[in-house]
């Protein structure tokens, strides 16, 4: 049951953020169901937890219709992100294990490596070294409510695409600045740590600002 659900979840999931199932498109359980040839209630389970997450709507007499994601979303999830984070990793830089440490490097190493190589499929992978470094960044911070909150706002649909919408230089600076934080937390300073994540934060929104807001046509 519990991997047949996983299935699901994982489908749908992909689906949304790969743009298959676009915004407001209606997805029953039966169709699902059949694509994986399992019953309607591990699809049902999927569905309840996508809704938690935000991806869908699950309406009455009519089954999930995929939640529309705006840049105004996307904006109100980086300013949250902003206000929590910076406190997340102060709080990680004072209880982190040195085989977390560890682990923070090499996420943020091979997150390097992806943005300065580029080879196929490598927006992918950049999105999921990324999801895994920011948080295992909270898990440490040892507040179990940030832990628990922290996911819906890293892994919305547009924070899942937002690598695919940088420019090389802004990968660059983006897994620069994971091997900074690295840094500012083995050095136990809560300060630079909470600084360098808000700027890391903010550099996202400066990135996705620009790719989002149309050129002025008046700036030569």
């Amino acid at each position: 049951m519990a991997q047949a659900v996983d299935r699901a979840y994982e489908m749908v999931r992909d689906g949304i953020v790969r743009g298959t199932y676009g915004g407001l498109l209606r997805i029953t359980e039966q169709e699902i169901a059949d694509a994986l040839g399992v019953s309607r209630t591990p699809v049902r389970e999927a569905l309840r937890r996508l809704q938690a997450e935000g991806f869908v709507k699950v309406l009455p007499n009519v089954g999930a219709v995929v939640t529309p994601w705006t840049d105004d979303d996307t904006r109100n999830v980086l300013e949250l992100r902003a206000l929590l984070e910076p406190y997340g990793a102060a709080r990680a830089s004072q209880q982190i294990t040195p085989e977390g440490i560890a682990e923070l490097r090499r996420l943020a190493e091979e997150q390097y490596h992806e943005s300065v190589n580029r080879t196929d499929g490598y927006v992918d992978r950049i999105g999921k070294l990324n999801s895994r470094f920011h948080r295992t960044v909270q898990e440490f911070s040892g507040n179990s409510r940030l832990v628990t909150l922290l996911p819906a706002l890293l892994e919305a649909p547009m924070m899942l695409k937002t690598f695919s919408r940088y420019e090389p230089q802004h990968l660059i600076r983006s897994a620069s600045h994971h091997l900074e934080l690295v840094s500012a937390i083995e050095a136990r300073d809560a300060e630079w740590a909470a600084s360098v994540m808000r700027s890391h934060v903010l550099a996202a929104h400066a990135a996705l600002r620009g790719a989002m807001d149309p050129p002025d046509p008046q700036v030569r």
